[in-house]
């Protein structure tokens, strides 16, 4: 493929992101299905560990870091899920990251925004108070499923922070993909297996498809970015990445039949914006 392919490749990866999660929330047993995505990851990983270099001890730190940051993601993922609608969590969760991301660059790094980075940062947050506001006031009832999907933003935001620095420590890239991977994936099966018990593995044999489909669409999303990465323009591959959170509220009007797609599409939109003008003004 040649870079003329990469806008392509990163929308597709951004359609594939977006559905999996769907799947997620559409899934009866939506622990299982996580359970039989990790399945796949550990897998993969595992594959891949064997024919690349290892990370470097200096990684070790951050790849724990992170293993425990994407098992709490993905758990909270899951309650998030039965929570509320998923044209609404999807968006708030994936909207909330990036200005996590800077707020915490000025904040703990002391690196401050530039007046573009500030301003995209403010059209992100308008985006996110409108997709949480959309049909009014959230009741004490809705209150659970926005906190979830704010907190799912915070811990998307902290293993993005902990990746970055745990590639430059590791001193091989793939080696520290791999075991991201593996270490991830055992963590989460960990904590499931905790939780579920002497239920898990009837869970994990009863409707396998839409977890490991998951897993997979999940892992050619990544590879994707990947790819796009080494060839396009990172600020406008990781802006357009982002469509996703459209594409999520789309799924949520058109597949999943939830209220008020209208209103929720144009808040998205929203923080897709500030998003674009996040990245671009780096």
């Amino acid at each position: 493929m040649t870079q003329g392919a990469v806008p392509f490749v990163v929308l597709a990866a951004a359609l594939l992101h977006a559905v999996w999660n769907a799947l997620v929330h559409g899934v009866r047993d939506r622990i299982a299905g996580i359970a039989q995505m990790n399945l796949v990851f550990v897998a993969f990983g595992g594959l891949l560990a064997l024919f690349v270099p290892p990370p470097g001890a200096d990684a070790l730190p951050y790849l724990l870091g992170s293993a425990a940051l994407q098992t709490g993601y993905q758990l909270l993922l899951a309650r998030a899920y039965g929570l509320g609608d998923f044209g609404q969590l999807y968006p708030i969760a994936r909207g909330t990251s990036p200005a996590v991301v800077a707020l915490l660059s000025a904040t703990v790094l002391h690196r401050p925004l530039p007046a573009g980075q500030l301003a995209a940062v403010a059209v992100i947050s308008l985006g996110l108070a409108g997709l949480a506001l959309v049909g009014g006031l959230p009741g004490r009832e809705q209150l659970p499923a926005i906190g979830a999907a704010l907190g799912n933003g915070v811990l998307i935001a902290g293993y993005t922070v902990v990746d970055a620095g745990g590639v430059r420590a590791a001193g091989s890239t793939a080696g520290y993909i791999a075991w991201m991977f593996v270490l991830q994936g055992l963590a989460v099966l960990a904590a499931v297996a905790a939780v579920r018990r002497r239920t898990l593995l009837p869970a994990l044999r009863a409707d396998p498809v839409v977890g490991l489909g998951g897993g997979l669409m999940s892992l050619t999303a990544y590879g994707l970015v990947v790819w796009a990465q080494t060839v396009g323009d990172l600020p406008a591959i990781a802006a357009l990445r982002e469509t996703s959170i459209v594409i999520a509220a789309l799924i949520g009007t058109l597949v999943l039949r939830e209220r008020l797609g209208t209103l929720r599409l144009a808040a998205s939109a929203i923080v897709l914006a500030g998003i674009a003008l996040l990245e671009l003004a780096h």
